[in-house]
């Protein structure tokens, strides 16, 4: 299976996953998001509110409630608590996310669709990569996510994230979560080229593991006339253009690097 295919099926797999964790007790609530509340046995009390900027909500008998930055489960015993306090006794109250407005994430880089978006309670990175549409061809495995840091003033973290990694696991348990604020850069692969005496002359992208033979079948194999024993690669070094010259089929391929096939004389 090509990797462009298995990605697909991972990303398939996980967003089948996404309704069963969108209401995540941990999630927690902001401005632009719609709350549905409701208490038990007191239906006249269910109301479907949307958080303010400021992080409240008008709720009847309570009034104005501040929510900003708690937890669904803490919203939830907020409001408990409120409506215990001379209203209901022993209120049962339940809290359900209708609407996420409140969490984005920037991303940028080899994707089809990059920009902001809104994340619909947790999202991991290959479902913020789904959202964007995809990869492009030219994507390559890196991935760079700038994280604020809230308890260290001004300061960001930087997580360097292989795709190849996550594809592996089939659970995806090691899909990083996007948190809010997040900023994340897909990187452009690697690139090779291939020319002379090869079926399909042609700009390749690299993938770990590329050797000479294998970059010369991914250009189509030798042509009739290829000098197989006398190819070489142009490779920049320190600024400069070094030729290697005979190299064997097992020698690596860098990114950036000119593999050229000769033609034989005889």
């Amino acid at each position: 299976m090509s990797k462009p295919v298995f990605l697909f099926v991972v990303l398939l797999l996980l967003c089948s996953c996404f309704c069963a964790s969108a209401q995540s007790p941990d999630y927690r609530v902001g401005g632009g998001d719609v709350l549905k509340v409701t208490v038990y046995d007191n239906p006249d009390l269910a109301a479907t509110v949307r958080v303010s900027s400021d992080g409240t909500i008008l709720f009847p008998l309570i009034g104005q409630l501040q929510i900003d930055g708690l937890s669904v489960s803490q919203v939830a015993d907020h409001i408990a608590e409120k409506l215990a306090n001379g209203y209901l006794i022993n209120p049962q109250v339940s809290v359900f996310i209708e609407d996420f407005r409140s969490k984005k994430a920037v991303i940028m880089g080899y994707v089809t669709t990059p920009g902001l978006y809104e994340l619909a309670g947790p999202t991991s990175l290959l479902e913020l990569i789904s959202k964007a549409g995809g990869l492009t061809k030219d994507a390559g495995d890196t991935v760079t996510i700038k994280r604020k840091q809230p308890d260290e003033g001004s300061g960001e973290a930087i997580l360097n994230v292989d795709l190849r990694t996550i594809s592996v696991q089939s659970d995806g348990s090691l899909d990083i979560r996007i948190l809010d604020g997040d900023s994340v850069f897909v990187a452009k692969a690697g690139m090779f080229y291939v020319t002379g005496e090869v079926k399909k002359p042609d700009t390749y992208k690299l993938v770990e593991g590329t050797t000479v033979i294998k970059a010369i079948s991914m250009a189509g194999g030798f042509t009739n006339i290829a000098a197989k024993g006398k190819v070489k690669v142009i490779r920049k070094k320190d600024g400069q253009e070094q030729i290697i010259e005979n190299v064997p089929l097992h020698f690596a391929i860098l990114p950036d690097d000119v593999l050229v096939v000769p033609e034989s004389f005889f």
